[in-house]
């Protein structure tokens, strides 16, 4: 069932998350984390199961192994990069709080702050997911899903709204988990999308129908009359 192998995907991304951020803290005792871990295990079921029930062909896409045969080289060359670097923004996260304290830690409203934020940078992944049935997270041209244009929603106003998403996510939790150095290591993270981005619109230039027009008409990558 669509939505079980959501959910069983979802319960491995959550515990690789809070190995990430505990085995490294040395502790369990770490509220912030703890309290993370809990709300986003909830939102990301909800998320699975509304997905699951509303937009099972996205659902289904995003379910797809990050690295397969299916996909150009240059792009499980791009997965791997991105894996290593978000795994190891995670971690330099509990390396800061516990020993290395390269920064002042953000206030309670600050922290509070970036818990809302994260939770809009959740909300952006979802909706680019709802408005997107060929998210998946390897770059193909996927001919036998019927591999159409998506160009409206988000799509309409930056070409890339699932990483925004995802780095305003990253933004929020640095904040919540009270570490500034972390927010000032994200573009470690944003490198890796990079190389992925640039992958994966070269390989739909050449493989999509309309794509190449459409990035005349959606300049912006990531930030709307930014970048």
């Amino acid at each position: 069932m669509l939505i079980v192998r959501g959910l069983i995907r979802s319960a491995f991304q959550l515990a690789l998350f809070a190995s990430l951020l505990l085995i490294p803290a040395g502790t369990w005792n770490w509220p912030r984390a703890i309290q993370f871990i809990v709300a986003y295990g909830i939102v990301l079921f909800v998320a699975v199961v509304w997905l699951g029930a509303v937009a099972p062909a996205s659902l289904e896409a995003r379910l797809e192994p990050a690295i397969n045969r299916k996909q150009p080289l240059a792009d499980r060359i791009a997965t791997g990069f991105i894996a290593v670097a978000i795994a190891g923004w995670f971690v330099f996260i509990p390396l800061d709080v516990f020993r290395l304290h390269l920064l002042p830690s953000p206030s309670v409203e600050v922290s509070v702050l970036g818990a809302l934020i994260g939770a809009g940078g959740f909300g952006i992944i979802l909706t680019a997911l709802y408005q997107n049935a060929f998210a998946t997270p390897s770059v193909r041209h996927q001919s036998e899903r019927g591999h159409t244009l998506v160009d409206r929603g988000l799509y309409g106003r930056v070409r890339h709204p699932f990483y925004t998403g995802f780095l305003v996510f990253l933004f929020g939790l640095a904040l919540w988990l009270e570490s500034y150095a972390a927010v000032i290591a994200l573009p470690v993270v944003l490198v890796s999308l990079l190389v992925r981005i640039g992958v994966e619109e070269r390989t739909l230039r050449e493989t999509l129908a309309g794509y190449r027009e459409y990035m005349e008409r959606v300049r912006y990558r990531l930030i709307p009359g930014v970048w």
